[in-house]
Formats: structure tokens, C-alpha cells, sequence
């Protein structure tokens, strides 16, 4: 593939590369272990790229891409090296990447592969670290410098800018050359959320279980049957984590902020009072203090929501609705006086996008269960009362409204110059980079092995 710097195809590879984890490369040895084994491919600074970074970098980069973009090996090691090129320089501009960013950051990847796996013990073995704190401490270097790389991309390209006449060109540009971008369908939602709750009388049941139950392990009884026996928690009848309500927690540990609170503040075998998080209701003994790491059991007990309660909140949004599709009150109108979702209630009730940050949502890059609900509406179109739940967080029924939608079709200048300003702003900014990489190389150590060095670069890493 010859790579050009106004090839759009170009530009998304660029983007992919940017947000790619280098995890996948790094995740399962320590890299002492590996270069022991593996060859090295180049230095770039005191950054050292592997042989096998280079393969698993364009596999990661070709399922982003879903196959439409071929990369051969010399071109993926040029990608590696200018990110290596950036993270060196970062450290050289005195970039600072603070613990708590990078704890962040660590929290976020732990979560999203514990989800994926189940649980945080199978993460540990399918990457082959010795435990949760190696695997922890492995983490944190790499987000480490993928904070540092974002932070030194940020300063090279925050005066970048472009005018109504570049936007203009670099359509025109893109028209005759017949590479105008074709758009997905998109979407705007807005939402009503009425959030289920248990009774009172229900949740002082809980507590005085709880209060009930912690008697009786402070006079004798087994808090491990007691947790089997009584726990809504899943994982207290299995054999990994939560086994008995076991639980091994550090402060950087994915728990939920109460959880950790509340064990922190114990001794050793004592038992907390019952204490409420989203999941429901608590009590929690220190069973051993390690240094950072506290062995501790909980008893989750979760009040209940009666099939009536439930009705009654699945019928209060129905007659919600209908009042709106009877024009006795507006969508926006409603969703300022019934909604009690406090993110979208004070924006007409528009849903943001998470991956975007913007209310635009692409059909063909929707949540699964999202696009179900909301597919086959027509703009201006309410769904019925469904409910939904945020584990660890809350339940609640909602009603959706398909506030626009605007099909796929190809770009546009005037109904698409938002998005053609960001293209073209992106090139710019990836020139600006590039200009950048050429002046640094100049002055950066570099070292390539013999088997790449009859690669033909874009740059001029070879010095030659």
C-alpha cells in the first residue's frame, strides 16, 4: 500500500493508530523476558521495539480497520517508531503523566477485560502474569506512556487550526479525485428515565438483616456460611473470587468507591454496620491486613422490587407517552418535569454518545441492545416503557424518542461541513505531526536492526 497523506483511508489508519493500546503488544511476558527471545527490531531512544511488536501491532490495526487496509511490515514498524519517536520525546519535554491519571487509566482496562473474561483472576492467567499486582504494575508502564504520547501529540498540534477556504479546498480536492467519504445513517435520541426503587419498609429489612446477621458472626458464627448462605453476591457459591465472600482488594482494586471505603476504614476483624452501594446492601470484616492488600468478606443483600412496584413504574411512562403523542405536552416539556436522569434531563433529554461526546449516534456502530430498541423507529417515533439496568448503579424504565436522523449518503459540503472541517483539520494536524517526526528524528537516537534496514521510509530514519 503506498500510503498518502490525502488518502482518507490514510487518515483513519493514522487515527487507529493513535488510540491503539500498545497492551496487546506488551500484555503477558515482561520485556526483559522477551528480548531474551524475541529479536530487536529498532531503538528509538531508550524505547525498544520487538520483532513480534511489529506482527501484533498489524493484526490489532487490521481488525480495527476490519481488513481495508494492507500494511506491510516496513510500514507498520515506521508507525511503531513515530509513536516511540513522541513517547521519547515526552519524556525529554518533561511531560508529566500523574499516578492518579495512570491508576485511571489502569481501572478502565482492568474493567473492560474483566468484562470481557469474566473475571479478573482469568485475565491474569490468559496474559500469563504471576498475579493481579504484576499484571497491575505491567499496566500501569504502558498506560504510562500512552498518556505521555497523548499529552506530547496535544502540545505539537494545539495551535493547529484551519479556515472556512482550507475546508473548502480539501472538499474540493476530495471531489475530484472522486474520494468523497461515504456517511452512515446517524441518529439523535432523547430519553425519559423513571428509576425503580425499593420501599422504604424494604431497605430497613435489609439493614435490620444485616445488623441481625452481624451479631450473630460476632457471636460465633461462621461469616463464611453466613455469606453462602445469605449473599446475593454470584460469585460466593463459586471457586474464584468472591468464593465464601472473599475478596482480595488493594485502593487501585476495580471495586466500587463505597466497597473500598468502607474496608479501609476497618481494623482487623472488625465488621462494618450495613452500608448501601448500587448493587444493594453491605456488611463487610477485615479478615487480614497485608500491607496495601486487605482480605476482606461481604454480604451483599439486594431489597426487592416488587413485580407490582415494577408495573407501577412501567405504567407512569406509559401514560407519559401518551400524554406527549396526545400533544398535551411536549417530549421536552416532559422530560423536564419526569425525568429524574440527571445527565440528559437538563438537555432536552438527548442521549451523549459516548464514543463521540456529541448526540450523533451511526447505526452501524451502535450498542447491539440500543439499536434494537430504536432501528425501525421513524423520526419523531417513542418507543414503549422498556426497562433497563446499570449493574452496581441502578434499574429504571425508559421511553426513547428518534429525535432525527439523517441516512447514509455521500458527503456533502453544506449538510456535512461539520464533518468535513474535522477531516480536514485531522490532515492537518497528522502533517503537522509528520513535520514534527522529520525535525526529530535529526536529533534522536536511532538503531535499526539489519533485517529492517533495507526498508524504504517515508523519513529519514535510516540517516542516510
Amino acid at each position: 500500500m503506498q500510503i498518502k497523506n490525502n488518502n482518507l483511508k490514510y487518515i483513519k489508519m493514522k487515527q487507529n493508530l493513535i488510540v491503539i493500546s500498545f497492551l496487546l503488544l506488551f500484555i503477558g511476558v515482561k520485556a526483559q523476558e522477551r528480548i531474551k527471545i524475541d529479536g530487536v527490531a529498532v531503538v528509538v531512544g531508550k524505547n525498544i521495539v520487538l520483532d513480534s511488536d511489529i506482527d501484533k501491532f498489524r493484526k490489532e490495526l487490521q481488525q480495527r480497520m476490519e481488513g481495508k487496509v494492507e500494511i506491510s511490515d516496513c510500514e507498520m514498524l515506521e508507525e511503531i517508531m513515530s509513536q516511540k519517536l513522541i513517547a521519547h520525546h515526552a519524556v525529554v519535554d518533561s511531560i508529566v503523566a500523574s499516578d492518579s491519571e495512570v491508576n485511571s487509566e489502569v481501572e478502565r482496562t482492568i474493567a473492560y477485560f474483566t468484562q470481557q473474561l469474566g473475571s479478573i483472576k482469568k485475565v491474569v492467567e490468559m496474559y500469563g502474569f504471576n498475579d493481579e499486582e504484576d499484571l497491575r504494575n505491567e499496566l500501569f508502564n504502558i498506560q504510562k506512556e500512552q498518556i505521555l504520547i497523548r499529552k506530547e501529540r496535544a502540545s505539537i498540534i494545539e495551535k493547529v487550526a484551519v479556515t472556512p477556504e482550507e475546508v473548502r479546498t480539501y472538499y474540493k480536492n476530495l471531489q475530484k479525485e472522486n474520494s468523497l467519504p461515504e456517511f452512515s445513517a446517524e441518529i439523535e435520541l432523547a430519553q425519559i428515565v423513571k428509576y425503580v426503587k425499593p420501599s422504604k419498609e424494604e431497605v430497613q429489612r435489609v439493614i435490620e438483616k444485616l445488623k441481625q446477621i452481624k451479631k450473630d458472626i460476632e457471636a460465633g458464627y461462621s461469616f463464611r456460611l453466613k455469606a453462602i448462605i445469605n449473599s446475593d453476591d454470584p460469585a460466593v457459591s463459586g471457586n474464584g473470587p468472591g468464593s465464601g465472600g472473599l475478596y482480595t482488594l488493594t485502593r487501585t482494586s476495580g471495586f466500587i468507591k463505597e466497597f473500598k471505603e468502607v474496608a479501609f476504614s476497618l481494623d482487623e476483624g472488625e465488621i462494618s454496620e450495613p452500608f448501601e452501594s448500587g448493587f444493594g446492601y453491605h456488611i463487610i470484616q477485615v479478615e487480614k491486613i497485608k500491607g496495601q492488600e486487605r482480605d476482606v468478606r461481604h454480604i451483599l443483600i439486594q431489597p426487592k422490587i416488587t413485580p407490582e412496584e415494577l408495573q407501577a413504574s412501567k405504567d407512569e411512562l406509559a401514560r407519559i407517552r401518551q400524554q406527549i403523542l396526545d400533544g398535551e405536552i411536549t417530549f421536552e416539556e416532559a422530560v423536564l418535569k419526569y425525568s429524574e436522569d440527571k445527565e440528559t434531563k437538563n438537555n432536552k433529554g438527548l442521549i451523549i454518545n459516548p464514543e463521540t461526546s456529541d448526540t450523533k449516534f451511526n447505526l452501524t456502530r451502535m450498542d447491539p441492545t440500543l439499536y434494537g430498541r430504536v432501528a425501525n423507529l421513524k423520526e419523531g417515533e417513542i418507543t414503549e416503557p422498556f426497562y433497563d439496568e446499570i449493574r452496581g448503579e441502578s434499574k429504571m424504565h425508559k421511553i426513547i424518542l428518534l429525535k432525527s436522523k439523517v441516512e447514509a449518503h455521500t458527503a456533502s459540503f453544506t449538510e456535512d461541513y461539520e464533518k468535513i472541517q474535522q477531516l480536514t483539520l485531522q490532515k492537518k494536524e497528522e502533517e503537522t505531526i509528520e513535520k514534527w517526526t522529520r525535525e526529530k528524528i535529526v536529533d534522536t537516537y536511532i538503531k535499526i536492526s539489519d533485517d529492517y534496514k533495507k526498508c524504504k521510509f517515508k523519513n529519514n530514519w535510516k540517516k542516510e
